[in-house]
């Protein structure tokens, strides 16, 4: 089994429950993203998305200024650096979600997007693919 730190991103772009949600929708552009998890002082406090802007924002008319805490969802699943792959693909299956933050100690050190796991599970599955094929002995007879 694969750790999930083999494959999750560490270098995670954060906003601040306080920021604003144009700030919030500047970095996501930035960083080419759809959704920003919500630290305050290290710890995980929720996660913003673009969809979350759309409807809880624009749709309702509210400004940009509007803090990110008063848009964010806060109903958050999260992982940990000890789960393996296949525990955070089954978690995001179960919760129907296409990133998952992984935390430490109360502090996010990472996420794992949909994206992450496939990419680890073909780069196996290739893997596997080329010892079985290393592994046999020549058929030229």
């Amino acid at each position: 089994m694969n750790s999930i730190q083999e494959c999750m991103t560490t270098n995670v772009a954060t906003v601040s429950s306080q920021q604003t949600i144009k700030e919030a929708a500047t970095l996501m552009g930035q960083s080419n993203v759809g959704s920003i998890p919500v630290v305050d002082n290290g710890q995980l406090r929720g996660i913003i998305t673009d969809r979350d802007i759309t409807l809880r924002t624009t749709a309702k008319g509210l400004e940009n200024s509007t803090p990110v805490s008063q848009v964010m969802s806060t109903n958050l699943v999260s992982g940990h650096t000890s789960m393996s792959v296949e525990e955070a693909a089954k978690i995001m299956a179960q919760h129907q979600i296409r990133r998952l933050p992984i935390v430490e100690n109360n502090q996010l050190v990472g996420i794992v997007a949909l994206g992450d796991l496939a990419t680890n599970e073909m780069s196996d599955h290739a893997a596997g693919v080329a010892l079985t094929n290393i592994s046999e002995p020549n058929k030229t007879s």
